[in-house]
């Protein structure tokens, strides 16, 4: 390993559009002389996603908020080859579903959840991806499937987590305490 430590393996989940992305990608950049590998769960993302019909309007969608939609087998096996390659300092784990799997939470030496309203998500997720789709097919898969995915599936996990953090309004304190602990 670079530094002669033991790898930490650092679990962020949340919501679609709660800001774990961007605390992973901070997080990542406060470690100045660590050796980090950034993990993203999208990564996983089966090729075939589970199809589900939208309880109200009957749309069809790929369901990307199932956990049937994560290769969990590939992304446990190659948690496993990245903890024991003594290459990494701090793994950083990020993904809608990181807290779901139990055979990845075990992995996981701090799990986190980052939390945001609803109505700041929702304002996020247009942000982000109007460039790929109009308003109506964003808010459509939202309030027909994602907030109920979230409820179902998501915000449960929270339950798992060591620390919740503010994805509204993230801090330094926080990304310097878990820097910190790391080094523990």
């Amino acid at each position: 390993m670079g530094t002669g430590k033991t790898c930490k393996v650092i679990g962020i989940a949340g919501g679609s559009g709660s800001g774990k992305s961007t605390f992973a990608r901070k997080l990542a950049e406060s470690f100045d002389r660590e050796n980090v590998k950034k993990v993203e769960m999208d990564d996983y993302f089966k090729e075939e996603k589970p199809k589900v019909e939208a309880p109200f309007n009957v749309g069809q969608y790929d369901d990307y908020d199932h956990p049937d939609s994560v290769d969990r087998e590939k992304l446990a096996i190659d948690l496993t080859h990245w903890m024991t390659s003594n290459a990494y300092d701090v793994i950083i784990l990020e993904g809608l579903m990181g807290l779901y799997f139990e055979e990845i939470r075990d992995k996981l030496d701090l799990k986190l959840f980052v939390e945001c309203p609803s109505d700041e998500r929702l304002v996020r997720r247009l942000k982000r991806d109007n460039d790929k789709l109009t308003f109506d097919e964003i808010t459509s898969k939202y309030l027909d499937l994602v907030r109920h995915r979230h409820h179902e599936f998501i915000e449960p996990t929270k339950w798992h987590a060591d620390l919740i953090i503010n994805g509204s309004q993230p801090s330094e304190k926080s990304l310097e305490a878990i820097r910190k602990w790391t080094q523990n």
